[in-house]
């Protein structure tokens, strides 16, 4: 029954990889929003690195503009020196092939072949053990 132990160890540990780089990253209070919900609430989108608001936790896919996903009855803030309205339509012609995906997706990748792996080498030591019967 060890047989089993060493796969389903390697299965978890994969797991838990793939899951660890998509939690939630803590406010360093360096600017004003926790979250892109609290920014889309205040009326800010599609916020540049750069921009006074803009954190790394508000970038997922780290392309450089944060909470570029806003709700479809997102109002945008009359803000003092920038048009909130005119930097969403431009961001929205600029994406053309938005896949949804993030800075999480090559750990999860590698946690799907890490599974696969670990369950082709249990097949391949569970036919050892049959043929040396």
């Amino acid at each position: 029954m060890n047989l089993l132990r060493k796969p389903a160890a390697v299965a978890v540990a994969a797991l838990a990889l793939a899951v660890l780089p998509a939690t939630a990253e803590a406010h360093d209070g360096s600017h004003p929003f926790e979250n892109c919900t609290e920014a889309y609430e205040n009326g800010y989108a599609n916020i540049k690195e750069g921009d006074e608001h803009y954190g790394d936790h508000l970038d997922r896919d780290r392309d450089g503009i944060g909470c570029d996903n806003p709700p479809a009855d997102f109002t945008p803030a009359e803000d003092e020196g920038t048009d909130s309205a005119e930097d969403a339509a431009g961001q929205e012609d600029a994406d053309l092939a938005a896949t949804g995906g993030n800075g999480a997706t090559p750990y999860l990748a590698g946690g799907g072949v890490a599974v696969l792996l670990a369950g082709g080498g249990l097949l391949a030591a569970v036919r050892r053990r049959r043929a040396a019967r």
